[in-house]
């Protein structure tokens, strides 16, 4: 059998391709070959000569999350492995300490803790950096090496070493692994109002939401008052939940928009006539943390006037991401589009602005510690409507409306303080002439 250098089977190989995978490709003009025959040169010059025995697999790899990661944050390559994860915190059952991380500068970060988890407990913040797991450094490494220690066995033990920014020192703390079964919704009722904590948007999310507001109507024996739907701390997740999230408290209107490369490439969803909130007055709680789908949700009902947004800026990823699959166990993670507010909004970067501008005061760092927000994310997409920078670095300003001491709360009882002033503005709009017209806007 004739042999033929690995330059010219991958050459041929390319070649045999191009009409199985897009016509775009066709179109590659002479330069870009010359610069894949770079990359082949260097490709084979690492297999030759690399003072250690490298893997093809591993190297090629390594290429692609380099040239995704040249795009923006949140495109990447899913491995067999990568596939797996994601699917498992899409379906809202995995193990692990309840962190969602990302790297930045070869440390690894945390975006946020998901509530009722080893790590929420724990107190481990948006913005913390993890430098030591069990006293190793991991500094240096690589996002899914430090995942792979975070987790393990259920019920076995990892230190973790936190910066914090703000604190002088470092600090551990030691989290027990469980197994983390987000449940994307929960409701109680605080008084006459009907509180709706969504932690993520995940599989079921809008009908978890929907039974969750005939939940509170039966526990009370009457309607509530009005509603807090808490987005605090959400990561965002699935469009479709999300739009359905949205769909409950509409009967009219836009929810969304999402606009591709193409000017005519617009897709845009509407709610379906059906308010399951009952025309009530809702008040919406965001922060720094809530982010993607959960900013859907509270641009679409802010711009439709059917909700009050309170809290702090939103973290700002107004990017759409489409799950393209390439083999059974792989698939390519890219940006796509740019998602819309219903009044024509982009939130990438600026994020959604409260209403009502309520800081955490019951949060003895919510001075001291910096927001960590899309805009902070290396290569993130700029919005096309250029945000200005002196909104994106609001935080540290005070609010002399809200001039009372972390330990005033604490001596009162009160350990939410953004939740306490949302259940508070919900009893006077109840009661305030009009409410239930005002609400219908």
């Amino acid at each position: 059998m004739t042999k033929f250098p690995l330059r010219a089977l991958l050459a041929l190989s390319a070649i045999a391709l191009i009409p199985a995978t897009t016509a775009g490709l066709a179109a590659v003009d002479v330069n870009t070959y010359r610069e894949l025959d770079t990359f082949m040169s260097v490709f084979e010059r690492v297999r030759a000569d690399y003072v250690e025995k490298v893997d093809d697999k591993a190297l090629i790899k390594g290429a692609i999350d380099g040239m995704l990661a040249s795009l923006d944050p949140h495109s990447s390559y899913l491995d067999a492995r990568d596939f797996d994860q994601m699917r498992a915190q899409t379906d809202g059952n995995y193990g692990g300490l309840g962190l969602t991380v990302t790297m930045e500068d070869g440390a690894v970060k945390v975006v946020t803790p998901t509530e009722d988890t080893p790590a929420f407990r724990a107190g481990l913040k948006s913005g913390d950096f993890i430098t030591h797991l069990d006293g190793q450094l991991i500094f240096g490494g690589t996002l899914d090496e430090a995942v792979d220690q975070m987790r393990g066995r259920p019920g076995t033990a990892v230190r973790l070493t936190i910066v914090r920014p703000g604190r002088d020192k470092p600090f551990d703390v030691t989290l027990t692994r469980e197994i983390i079964e987000l449940k994307p919704v929960k409701w109680e009722v605080k008084g006459d109002v009907g509180y709706l904590n969504i932690n993520a948007f995940s599989k079921n999310t809008g009908a978890n939401v929907r039974a969750a507001l005939m939940g509170i109507d039966k526990a009370l024996g009457h309607r509530p008052l009005g509603y807090v739907v808490d987005l605090r701390a959400n990561p965002g997740g699935l469009l479709d939940e999300a739009v359905d999230v949205s769909d409950a408290f509409l009967d009219h209107g836009e929810i969304v928009s999402q606009r591709g490369r193409e000017k005519n490439d617009i897709e845009r969803y509407f709610a379906k006539p059906g308010d399951f909130a009952h025309g009530l007055p809702i008040v919406v709680l965001v922060d720094a943390g809530s982010a993607s789908a959960a900013e859907i949700v509270a641009g679409a009902l802010q711009d439709q006037h059917r909700a009050l947004v309170m809290g702090e800026r939103s973290f700002g990823k107004g990017s759409v991401q489409t799950l393209l699959p390439l083999t059974s166990t792989t698939a390519l993670r890219l940006t796509t589009a740019r998602y819309y507010t219903p009044s024509g909004r982009s939130v990438q970067e600026g994020g959604i602005e409260p209403d009502i501008a309520v800081p955490q005061l019951s949060d003895p760092d919510y001075k001291e510690r910096p927001r960590f927000r899309e805009a902070d994310l290396r290569r993130h997409l700029i919005n096309e409507a250029k945000v200005d920078n002196t909104v994106l670095e609001d935080d540290a300003k005070a609010d002399p409306r809200f001039a009372m001491m972390p330990a005033t709360l604490k001596a009162k009882g009160v350990t939410d303080f953004q939740l306490s002033y949302a259940l508070d503005t919900i009893a006077r709009l109840a009661r305030a002439p009009g409410a239930q017209v005002a609400s219908r806007r």
